[in-house]
């Protein structure tokens, strides 16, 4: 059935372009997921094709009787409602029935003996079983309590601003809906909820567009994907992994196509340099034909986003918890916690909201202090924080002051040395948007520039709290591939299964109580073994750090520690191998700026082939002895680490 059509909408943000003339239709058990880079107008497309922004141009067209309903990124509320109230809200027969209900049940409890409310309550029951809506208010429970909201008499004006987003998730899937419009529904959920949402959303019989950048949900639920990209509209009857395929067919038919015209415009410029006259009707047609290949070329495509920022080296020692435990209004939501961060450290923590992920990190970073235990950092670490909450961001700076306040200069992971707007550049902010106020980027824009203000700052520890909420798809893919070449540690708070996939290699699991399992692994590896032997039976909660080594030969869990002195582990150094320790920082160091001293020389003698020669040559030595001493140095902080481990046992 044929139940809503897109009928060539354009929109346009002062002299941005949005989108143009894009039309489509829309059929019962359609799941559409809409992609883009951020800033490109997903949320505003959603919010034309709901009726609540006017489009410039062109009508939306529902057909008779269909109910279209969406659930925005940031819904309103009434803060004196409570949450059963706000998701039984709305005005279907079936809602007001199943309110007419509960008020007439409500009034006969406080007057038992009224005729009056005995028989308008046998009037609701009957209105009630006519619209088939004794399952409504179970159902809403059933989601709420899935979404993670337990008190259903709790106001809306005392909860969270992510615990009113899931509150306005149940009422978006318990009311209904022909046309169902969700805008990041995946933000603000932990993984749970998120596998139920899907498994939901799997089974809906009616039409869906959704934003998301969830790749695996969007995998998983969506059957065709719609792509903007520099104002224009491309649809796929796919869903994402399919997508992908379709759209590199579509971009290498583009890529020829754009030979062939680079082709004929050459030959086409070759005869107007020589100074042809347009006397005849051929001479005029070759000139417009000229001019036409001229103005066919394509739009610039969108940079690559890099983010190859140079980080500050770590020494032996980097982030160290000793018995941490951390309780709030008595609830203890972490309980004698201890770990070792080790070289190159990839850690997921996953675990349902509330149960203290984010609270981790605050105490890692100093934001918060421990009830008992220590944190304990190296004295070369250098942290960036990429918090949940937003940053308080001076919205009438330009977006280039803001960067510049961190930095006006960065040398890059190349050795490159570049200013604040290039970095800009490479993060998708041309020029012209570079000296706009940060008040008039999108949200997923403003996450962005935090994103890049942090890395920035060359830190060599990065502490990751839901880096994939308002963040597209384009931006997470090369975030992604910059942490694969990050020499630093990570820890990383997310409900995005995809991205702990490609970025974890261990799992901090919050069971509750306080209690942490520690999972050797990815995400998918941590869901394996919980589902194969129990959550709270691969781990002790207190385990250490793990060497490099161990990371790559255990599979699933971190074993249970050993009794007793391990006689497989030293039990101290050779006496070359302590000298060696204790100088090899400062060899490193030398070695370091004998590098770039040699790099200096060159940029001087650019024009001396002889002297440059040589310079490249005494470079490649120095190079390749850094290298051999940043192995040696690996080596030696892994034996010390295992000789500290087998010392406290």
């Amino acid at each position: 059935m044929h139940v809503l059509t897109v009928d060539h909408i354009s929109k346009t943000y002062g002299e941005k372009i949005l989108f143009q003339d894009v039309s489509f239709g829309v059929e019962t058990g359609d799941k559409i997921g809409i992609i883009g880079v951020n800033g490109t107008g997903k949320s505003t497309f959603l919010q034309v094709v709901a009726g609540i922004e006017p489009p410039d141009s062109g009508s939306i067209l529902v057909a008779g009787g269909v109910t279209v309903r969406m659930l925005s990124q940031d819904p309103q509320f009434d803060p004196e409602q409570t949450v059963l109230e706000h998701v039984l809200g709305g005005d279907s027969p079936q809602m007001v029935a199943v309110r007419a209900y509960e008020e007439a049940l409500q009034a006969l409890e406080l007057l038992p003996g009224d005729a009056g409310l005995q028989e308008r309550l046998v009037r609701a029951n009957q209105r009630m079983a006519e619209l088939d809506a004794w399952g409504i208010e179970s159902e809403a429970k059933i989601a709420l309590s899935k979404l993670g909201i337990a008190s259903y008499g709790a106001k809306l004006g005392t909860l969270s601003g992510g615990q009113r987003k899931r509150v306005a998730m149940a009422a978006a899937l318990i009311q209904p809906a022909d046309v169902l419009l969700l805008d990041e529904p995946t933000n603000h959920i932990d993984n749970e909820s998120v596998a139920w949402l899907e498994g939901m959303l799997q089974k809906r019989k009616g039409a869906l567009l959704m934003i998301t950048h969830d790749r695996y949900f969007l995998d998983r639920v969506s059957n065709r994907t719609l792509e903007l990209d520099k104002g224009k509209a491309y649809f796929y009857t796919a869903n994402y992994s399919k997508f992908i395929e379709l759209k590199l067919d579509r971009e290498e038919r583009e890529a020829s196509s754009e030979a062939k015209r680079k082709n004929l415009l050459r030959n086409e410029l070759a005869w107007m340099r020589k100074g042809a006259k347009a006397r005849t009707t051929k001479q005029q047609a070759r000139i417009q034909r000229f001019e036409a290949l001229n103005a066919a070329a394509p739009e610039k495509a969108n940079g690559k986003l890099e983010v190859s920022v140079a980080s500050t080296r770590l020494g032996k020692k980097i982030i160290e918890l000793e018995g941490l435990t951390k309780a709030f209004e008595g609830r203890t939501v972490i309980r004698d916690f201890s770990y070792i961060a080790v070289p190159e450290d990839r850690v997921g923590i996953v675990g349902r909201n509330g149960l203290g992920k984010s609270t981790l990190l605050k105490l890692i970073s100093g934001k918060l202090e421990p009830d008992a235990g220590e944190v304990r950092l190296g004295p070369t670490v250098k942290l960036g924080v990429f918090s949940q909450e937003r940053e308080e961001m001076d919205e009438s700076l330009r977006v280039i002051d803001y960067i510049r306040e961190s930095a006006e200069r960065i040398t890059t992971g190349d050795g490159t040395n570049i200013t604040a707007g290039q970095m800009l550049e490479r993060f998708l902010f041309p020029p012209a948007q570079q000296w706009t106020p940060i008040a008039k980027l999108s949200g997923g824009e403003k996450r962005r520039l935090q994103l890049l203000r942090v890395l920035m700052e060359a830190p060599n520890v990065l502490l990751l709290d839901e880096p994939t909420n308002d963040l597209d798809i384009t931006t997470l893919t090369v975030l992604e591939d910059y942490l694969d070449d990050f020499p630093g540690v990570v820890f990383t708070v997310s409900h995005d299964r995809y991205f702990l996939d490609r970025t974890s290699e261990r799992i901090f699991a919050f069971e509750g109580d306080g209690m942490i399992e520690q999972h050797v692994g990815n995400f998918s590896d941590y869901q394996q073994y919980a589902a194969q032997y129990g959550s709270r039976s691969g781990t002790n909660a207190g385990t250490g750090g793990a060497t490099a080594a161990e990371r790559k030969t255990e599979a699933a869990s971190v074993p249970p520690a050993a009794t007793g002195n391990d006689p497989a582990l030293p039990t101290k150094m050779t006496y070359k191998e302590q000298k060696e320790f204790e100088s090899i920082d400062s060899d490193i160091e030398k070695a370091e700026a004998a590098l770039a001293a040699v790099q200096t020389k060159m940029e001087v003698s650019s024009s001396d082939s002889a002297t440059l020669q040589d310079l490249l040559k005494e470079q490649q030595e120095l190079e390749t002895k850094l290298e051999q001493l940043m192995d040696r140095w690996a080596y030696l902080n892994e034996l010390a680490e295992q000789i500290a481990a087998n010392k406290k046992k």
